[in-house]
């Protein structure tokens, strides 16, 4: 079972993450470790060429990273990102993106985890991007 449901990951957006609404970013599934994430398809998110960006795709990875890291610790706000890579792999249609998020290890201090990012409906095609990335743990966060 997820330490965090989606009722409380939406709770906390509203309170202190205004920037995911405002990308229109949501929280498909929730297991304890794990996510899936989507972003709608947005014009404002399209690069020259009638790609999805680099940065929106990056965005929606480090929030599914994020949401697959409170899934297994718990509502700890001050969880952040310390590193980010991402591989483009190839161009994603215009249109809405799922990301697949899961932990690899989670220790005390830091997470590791890693994201498949998707067109939606293309899943079979394979993934768009790869990302990995650690987070920074608290060593006061709340259980």
């Amino acid at each position: 079972m997820p330490r965090i449901s989606i009722a409380e990951i939406e709770q906390l957006c509203e309170e202190a993450l205004p920037w995911v609404h405002i990308l229109g970013l949501t929280v498909e599934e929730i297991g304890k470790g794990t996510c899936r994430v989507r972003m709608p398809a947005k014009e404002e998110f399209l690069r020259p060429g009638g790609t999805v960006s680099g940065p929106a795709l990056m965005s929606l990875a480090d929030y599914g990273m994020y949401v697959a890291v409170l899934s297994a610790i718990g509502r700890v706000e001050l969880a952040v990102t310390i590193s980010l890579n991402a591989n483009f792999l190839r161009r994603p249609k215009p249109g809405a993106i799922m990301a697949d998020c899961r932990l690899i290890k989670l220790g005390k201090r830091l997470a590791y985890g890693e994201v498949s990012l998707f067109s939606e409906g293309e899943e079979e095609a394979g993934p768009v991007a790869h990302v990995t990335a650690t987070y920074s743990i608290p060593p006061d966060r709340a259980k």
